[in-house]
């Protein structure tokens, strides 16, 4: 679905979202969660997967991708030492594009609906009753297409972007946590 849509808001409580994680955090990120061997013995190709997609991003018609992610995320610790310095980089790379907005919500905010856990919502131009959620769960995910309720997780999008920080100020505070890891 995600190579049809035109569009994904992404709200992510625990980790940095697929379409822009770096090689090694992805790889650290699969290997923690990792539940079963056979899960572990296909780490590469899951990366590799996971890297694969994001060619969404830059592609002729580039999907558009707004992401809020909670500022825990970012102050993840990896085992590779420059692994989250590496990711952060990307972030501020990728934030530079035109297709693609990243909010950061502050750690010391108030309580709010992302609370209820992380999701994604897929657009696909001028088509808003297709409009899909994808909830991914460590054995599944879950895929909500009834249009009342892809639009409660819309419009639950709407308040996390505003109680995040302004697209400015969030480049600057992962900069900020860029910079506390030390220089290379």
């Amino acid at each position: 679905m995600e190579a049809e849509a035109t569009s994904v808001r992404t709200w992510q409580m625990g980790v940095i979202p697929g379409l822009l994680q770096t090689g090694e955090y992805a790889r650290e990120l699969m290997t923690s969660i990792g539940m079963s061997e056979a899960v572990e013995e296909k780490v590469d190709a899951l990366v590799e997967v996971r890297l694969a997609r994001q060619v969404v991003l830059t592609r002729e018609s580039p999907l558009t991708l707004w992401a809020i992610i909670a500022e825990g995320a970012l102050r993840t610790r990896c085992v590779g030492e420059d692994v989250m310095r590496d990711q952060l980089g990307r972030l501020l790379n990728r934030g530079r594009r035109p297709n693609v907005t990243i909010q950061v919500l502050p750690s010391d905010s108030p309580p709010h609906v992302g609370q209820m856990g992380s999701y994604s919502v897929l657009g696909f131009e001028n088509y808003a009753d297709l409009d899909v959620v994808h909830v991914e769960s460590l054995t599944s995910a879950l895929y909500v297409e009834d249009g009342e309720q892809v639009g409660m997780y819309r419009d639950a999008f709407e308040r996390l972007r505003a109680a995040a920080l302004s697209v400015e100020q969030s480049a600057e505070r992962i900069e900020q946590i860029w910079d506390e890891h030390g220089p290379r």
